[in-house]
């Protein structure tokens, strides 16, 4: 919440447009993060009221006020359940007919569900990296998501994950069960720097992620620092595109 410093326990907002709804601070935590109470005024369902009178947060190269259409173009072809803040947008690159090529190729989509949290946006505040500390995310794999990555790894076929999310969630179950996926739900706070032994994925699609950030450092861990920060020089050079409708890499 901003201005955070104003925003203390008590304090009542009120969000108005073709629906009313309204919010009590309950809670102040550092950053202006809040834990915030939410209600409707006339006791509709609160889910319904935030659709109404909210808006999608565009890129600020994308130089308009958002529209119906960008509440669809926002989702993934993979979404399912309500639960992310935002679309885990490695997937937003994705369409139903590229699934069909990839199948056709004999490539084998496994979906697991992933409730993006405010960890995707944390900065990196402290000096030392091992000091960082990621807010946990919720996920959901079923059995047969983890039969087919098992299947995968036991057959050395290669694993590519489609997004730092996803790669969060299957190192992160993996370090919990001698580097096998299991069929769980749970969440993972898991932070991923250079020196991380990677044991499920061996190539990841990412989008270009900002400086100072977990999503970065995850990236170098994987790709390595200096080729990273080569491909970030050449993709600056070429005005690639940043944030969640920007382009992506695949690191093989």
């Amino acid at each position: 919440m901003h201005p955070g410093q104003k925003l203390k326990p008590g304090a009542r907002v009120v969000f108005e447009g073709s629906r009313t709804i309204h919010g009590e601070v309950l809670e102040r935590h550092f950053f202006g993060r809040r834990i915030v109470r939410l209600w409707t005024a006339e006791g509709s369902p609160l889910h319904e009221a935030i659709d109404a009178i909210g808006h999608v947060p565009l890129p600020p190269y994308i130089r308009r006020h958002d529209r119906d259409a960008d509440r669809d173009r926002y989702q993934t072809v993979f979404a399912r359940h309500r639960g992310s803040v935002a679309a885990p947008t490695a997937g937003l690159h994705f369409t139903p007919s590229l699934l069909a090529a990839l199948a056709a190729h004999d490539i084998l989509i496994a979906e697991i569900t992933l409730h993006v949290g405010y960890g995707t946006f944390q900065p990196v505040r402290v000096d030392s990296v091992e000091d960082h500390r990621i807010e946990p995310e919720h996920y959901e794999i079923d059995a047969c998501a983890a039969e087919h990555i098992n299947a995968a790894l036991a057959d050395k076929r290669r694993v590519i994950a489609v997004g730092t999310t996803t790669t969060r969630t299957l190192e992160g179950v993996a370090s919990n069960h001698g580097g096998r996926v299991v069929a769980e739900q749970g969440s993972t706070g898991l932070f991923i720097y250079p020196g991380f032994e990677f044991r499920v994925i061996s190539g990841l699609l990412t989008n270009f992620h900002l400086p100072q950030s977990s999503l970065l450092m995850l990236t170098c861990a994987f790709g390595g620092r200096d080729r990273v920060l080569a491909a970030y020089h050449a993709a600056i050079a070429e005005r690639y595109r940043f944030y969640s409708y920007g382009d992506a890499m695949l690191i093989t």
